[in-house]
Order: C-alpha cells, then sequence, then structure tokens
C-alpha cells in the first residue's frame, strides 16, 4: 500500500512539473518582449519599431519593450542579439545596414548571414535628400553647386559607418565629384535634431521621419531617392526629375531573431508583422 502511494505521489508531482512546462511552451509569448533598436531614439528605425512593438503587443497580449542600443552603425545592438538566447524574448528590429556592415567593419563578432533567422520585412521606401531651414539654395541643381563649392566646409551628418544615412551621403559625394565634411551621430533622430537647429549643412534621412520635418517647414526637402515622388511628398521631385538618376538609395526595415529560435515563434512573428504592414492605419 506504501509502495502504491508513492507512485500516485510521484506520477501527480510529475504531472504537475510537466503541465506547466508544457504551457509555458504553447503560450509564447508570457512575459515581456525585448525589441533592440540600433540607433538612437527619435530616429526612422526607432519610430518603425516602436509602430511595430505597440502594434504586436496588442496582437501578442504581452508587452514589447523598445531598447535602443545604439553605436558603430548599429553593429553593437546586432551583436548583443546575436548572442542572446534563441528563445523569442530578444528580437532585433535593422534596416539594410545589416547587409552592408560585414563589408565596412573587418571585426564583426557575429556572421550577418547565419547568425539570425528572419522574421518578416516591415517596410521600404527611398530617403530624401534634406537641408537646414536657412541654407541659401532652392533646388537641387542649387544644392549641389553649393556643397561643391563648400567642398569640406560643407557639414552632411549620418548615424554610423553602414547606416543608411551613411550610404546615402557616399553615393551624394561620389556623383556631385565633392568631399563634404561627415558628421557622426549615433542616429539620425539626433542628426535631425541638430539639422533643425541648423547645427549641420545637410542629411539624407529615411522618409519615415523627414516628411513630419518637411510638412512643417523645419527643413527643406530637395529630392527623394527614388525614380518616382512620393504620394505624401507630392511637392519634391524624384532623383530623375532633378538629373540625378544615379541618386537611388532604397531601404528595407526588418525583424530578425537569434539563430535556433523555434520555428513556431518565428511563424507567429511572421503572421504577426504580415497584419502590421496590412493594416490601413500603419500603411497610412
Amino acid at each position: 500500500m506504501k509502495r502504491h502511494k508513492l507512485s500516485v505521489i510521484s506520477a501527480l508531482a510529475l504531472g504537475a512539473l510537466t503541465a506547466p512546462t508544457l504551457a509555458l511552451a504553447q503560450a509564447y509569448p508570457n512575459k515581456p518582449v525585448n525589441v533592440i533598436v540600433v540607433f538612437a531614439a527619435s530616429g526612422p528605425s526607432d519610430t518603425i519599431a516602436r509602430l511595430l512593438s505597440d502594434h504586436l503587443g496588442r496582437q501578442f497580449g504581452q508587452q514589447l519593450v523598445v531598447e535602443n542600443v545604439a553605436g558603430a552603425g548599429g553593429t553593437i545592438g546586432t551583436d548583443r542579439v546575436a548572442k542572446a538566447a534563441p528563445d523569442g524574448y530578444t528580437i532585433l528590429t535593422h534596416h539594410s545596414g545589416l547587409t552592408a556592415a560585414p563589408a565596412l567593419y573587418a571585426n564583426l563578432k557575429y556572421d550577418a548571414k547565419t547568425a539570425f533567422e528572419p522574421l518578416g520585412l516591415i517596410n521600404t521606401g527611398p530617403m530624401v535628400m534634406l537641408s537646414k531651414k536657412d541654407l541659401p539654395t532652392k533646388d537641387m541643381k542649387e544644392l549641389v553647386a553649393y556643397l561643391k563649392d563648400k567642398g569640406d566646409k560643407a557639414t552632411i551628418g549620418f548615424a554610423g559607418v553602414g547606416s543608411n544615412s551613411y550610404v546615402c551621403a557616399t553615393v551624394l559625394q561620389q556623383l556631385i565629384g565633392a568631399k563634404l565634411s561627415m558628421v557622426a551621430y549615433r542616429g539620425t533622430g539626433p542628426a535631425m535634431n541638430d539639422l533643425v537647429g541648423g547645427q549641420i549643412d545637410v542629411l539624407c534621412d529615411q522618409a519615415t521621419t523627414a516628411v513630419p520635418q518637411i510638412q512643417g517647414g523645419t527643413v527643406k526637402a530637395y529630392a527623394v531617392t527614388s525614380g518616382e515622388r512620393l504620394a505624401s511628398l507630392k511637392d519634391v521631385p524624384s532623383n530623375k526629375e532633378v538629373g540625378f538618376p544615379g541618386f537611388e538609395v532604397t531601404i528595407w526595415n526588418g525583424a530578425y531573431a537569434p539563430k535556433g529560435t523555434p520555428k513556431d515563434v518565428i511563424e507567429k512573428w511572421n503572421a504577426a508583422i504580415g497584419k502590421f504592414v496590412t493594416d490601413p492605419a500603419i500603411v497610412e
């Protein structure tokens, strides 16, 4: 009788341990998820990550906490996610700088090709060529003439080597045949603040955060880096219209998890991102 009681107790104990384990595995996410943004707050990457986190937080019924881990063109925050536990609770949001970094940084501590599981594409779009409000130029032709004349006395902001703003600034300088003074920031959010304040002359930024500043009249816009105008910037010409068809810089933002993250977690994120990108309010 005693042995029988012990076996019953053991079975009950095993069941008590197993049931919560299964429940935890099936209930992802059952605790807050950390979303790493590899650039400073208030920039386009940060804005997109916060929109995504708010939307998916409501879908998941769980908080998604955005954390800005900026520096070295986004490679510091990316390395942190690459080394995180592959359990779905540390997620990376990054743009095309993820693929540019291996060509620009010799000592990366992660392999961009193999360190992550892609969760979904968040958005794509062009960048916009901007200047401070009081720059004495009214269009792209005058801006190019001004920059060529000033050379390294003119300043252009960027969010670290390998960032979209860095690529855009590099392409611009090659096209116009001028070397400008590059001013590095931890993200284009702080760079935009300095552009609005007149501390730098020009900036190439994602349309995501450039549009409100342009519409508010705090900066000047000269061209979008795509062959067609943006619906939200109907008065800003395309690169072809201003005579720079080679000035084409298209960006994308995506979400990633560490390699080895369970397939069901990846599928849940992918489905949730699908709902996010088709939500009319987000599209607008």
